[in-house]
């Protein structure tokens, strides 16, 4: 998928009145998505991904301590100004349900299988147990 399809599905789904909105919130939650993920996710997610999407997650670090998908939720709204829980919630789950779309089924549970609960929901997936 090429850079400017990702942010038009972004743009479309998200309902964003532009496309540098769309890229603004892709770089944002894609940054804060790169640090949760541990090296091997972020470099096999980073070649399935546009140039510029997969550099924004090859230069992240791994956090500290992995997030619950509410703290994740709420580090995005702290990224953003005059954003809320509940607008950052549907920034995150717009980027990451369209990354979700793009990648093969092994690849997306791998990653949902590497991040605490609740991430699936934020994918656009139901989350099993």
């Amino acid at each position: 998928m090429r850079w400017s399809e990702f942010t038009e599905q972004v743009r479309e789904r998200g309902e964003y009145p532009s496309r540098r909105e769309a890229e603004r919130v892709i770089r944002v939650v894609l940054s804060a998505l790169a640090g949760q993920l541990g090296r091997a996710e972020r470099h096999l997610l980073a070649r399935r991904l546009p140039p510029e999407a997969a550099r924004v997650l090859i230069t992240q670090r791994p956090v500290s301590r992995p997030l619950a998908a509410a703290e994740f939720v709420d580090g995005i709204a702290a990224r953003t100004e005059g954003a809320t829980s509940a607008t950052a919630r549907w920034d995150t789950s717009t980027v990451l349900s369209v990354l979700a779309d793009g990648l093969d089924r092994e690849l997306l549970d791998r990653i949902i299988d590497r991040l605490p609960g609740g991430y699936a929901l934020l994918f656009g997936r139901a989350q099993l147990v």
